[in-house]
């Protein structure tokens, strides 16, 4: 049955590109309904080439083949080209889960279970229902394959180190790199809960006496210098940060200690102690930032910038709103809609670029394949999406009637409409077609000397102070006044939708 994966005549030719390569890994009753819908709405954006299934005898399903065991994965996903890998096997152990997603994570491809957003609720997993897997109708494009097998040549045998390793993006970022073969992955958080629960998921058990977890705060710089001398990471993938806008307007100085002199710590100790690559995770906020949160995040890419040009190659990588993450837009309607309230929404006009967790961590992994230095990587994340679309859509996905949006006006340092780019960077194409460059905003001439007063003003925390002295080092932030919008309204969303 596995010989079929050498000779696969089929696979490149007779089933056609209408969405990512999909591997069904199940070939009973749930991956056979997934197969049919699959094939039959385009708009899923996922086109199934096979099937892996343990039982033998069975050859072809849904006019599909079933390319080889559960064990073949790796090898498949290769063969194949695979993007996404679906569980469609109800109850399978979590050691197989782990299994299945580090071989696929080997070859740039995500693993998605049945069903996704549908369990976030807490329903009973049906194999039929597969309005979880339609998040093109959700981002309002098809999901991109970013990540290239050719990530592997930075991790594999190679020392990683992740900081906020425990976070959404984080763990993620821990669950891909580990299916690349590290010789080690060493995972930074400061929150030992969330660590401990990402060492069980990897590894199947958290020895106590492991040393792969550190439990350690980026704002604490000789800390970060002794972890990375320690360790002597080859890559260091940055995605610890504070990113709540609302509460760093009311909190600047905690968005200053962690997102830009954390920062600063972690990379000046990265380059001490000769790192290859460091890659920071940013947020398209940081273009012609109106909030704390961007102006931070702004700062920091120039922090990274600033250490271009030696032995350590950086970059940092640009994020819209990554769906599902933890505090982002998708739990907490799933927490509103639950409990029968009223979903919240700043303004009945307010778009926002949406990409998944899995584009997100592979626009990272490929950034840090790019690189030569200095680079802010943007995704192509097609057009913005209404927040209202977004609302209409995932009640009916998850067939919730009757939700009503309740608009309570735009909050401070919020836009309307997000950009990807500033009005003074230009869009750089990059040898990936899907993924650019933003040429760099001219850092202040008194750069370093600001970046004192900052830290010193936030060290003190006083928050006027800091909010005058990120104005002063960073011309492009604008924090303005918001439009009179206190609408506190209410209302079903259109039929239409």
């Amino acid at each position: 049955m596995t010989s079929e994966v050498g000779t696969r005549p089929g696979i490149g030719s007779s089933v056609p590109d209408v969405g990512l390569r999909t591997l069904i890994v199940g070939a009973g009753a749930a991956g056979k309904a997934l197969a049919r819908d699959l094939q039959r709405v385009e708009d899923f954006g996922l086109c199934p080439v096979g099937f892996l299934d343990d039982d033998v005898t069975k050859r072809r399903v849904r006019h599909l083949p079933v390319l080889g065991r559960l064990s073949d994965v790796l090898k498949v996903a290769t063969a194949a080209r695979i993007d996404v890998v679906v569980l469609a096997i109800p109850g399978l152990p979590e050691a197989e889960v782990t299994r299945l997603a580090t071989a696929a994570a080997r070859v740039g491809a995500s693993v998605r279970r049945l069903p996704s957003f549908i369990a976030m609720l807490q329903r009973d997993v049906v194999g039929t229902d597969l309005r979880s897997l339609d998040v093109a109708n959700l981002i309002g494009r098809s999901e991109m394959h970013v990540a290239s097998p050719e990530v592997a040549e930075i991790i594999t045998g190679r020392t990683v180190l992740v900081t906020g390793a425990g976070g959404s993006i984080g763990s993620e970022l821990c669950r891909q790199v580990n299916g690349f073969a590290p010789s080690r992955l060493v995972m930074l958080d400061h929150d030992e809960s969330n660590l401990h629960r990402l060492q069980l998921e990897l590894r199947g058990e958290a020895f106590l006496e492991a040393h792969d977890a550190v439990v350690a705060d980026i704002r604490d710089a000789e800390r970060m210098r002794q972890v990375m001398g320690y360790y002597q990471p080859d890559v260091v993938f940055h995605a610890a940060a504070l990113k709540h806008l609302p509460m760093l307007e009311q909190h600047p100085c905690e968005g200053v200690k962690s997102n830009v002199q954390g920062t600063e710590n972690v990379l000046v100790a990265a380059v001490e102690a000769g790192v290859e690559r460091f890659v920071a995770i940013s947020t398209d906020k940081a273009a012609d930032p109106t909030s704390v949160l961007g102006a931070t995040k702004a700062l920091a890419e120039q922090v990274v910038k600033k250490h271009a040009g030696g032995r350590t190659v950086v970059s940092a990588v640009r994020f819209g709103n990554v769906l599902g993450s933890r505090g982002s837009l998708l739990p907490v309607l799933v927490s509103q809609m639950a409990a029968g309230r009223d979903v919240t929404v700043t303004h009945p006009d307010v778009t926002r670029y949406f990409m998944t967790i899995e584009e997100a961590v592979g626009l990272v992994l490929e950034a840090a394949h790019l690189t030569t230095g200095s680079e802010t990587f943007v995704l192509d994340m097609g057009s913005p999406v209404k927040i209202v679309d977004l609302v209409a859509n995932f009640a009916r996905q998850l067939d919730v009637r009757d939700v009503r949006i309740r608009f309570t006006g735009l909050r401070p340092g919020e836009k309307l409409h997000e950009s990807l780019f500033s009005d003074d960077e230009d869009c750089v194409p990059t040898s990936h077609p899907r993924i650019f460059s933003a040429d760099a905003v001219p850092v202040h001439e008194d750069f370093d000397l600001l970046m004192l007063s900052l830290y010193d003003a936030a060290g003190r925390n006083a928050a006027d102070e800091v909010r005058r002295t990120l104005r002063a080092a960073l011309p492009i932030y604008r924090p303005e006044p918001v439009a009179a919008v206190a609408m506190q309204t209410s209302a079903p969303y259109p039929d239409d939708y």
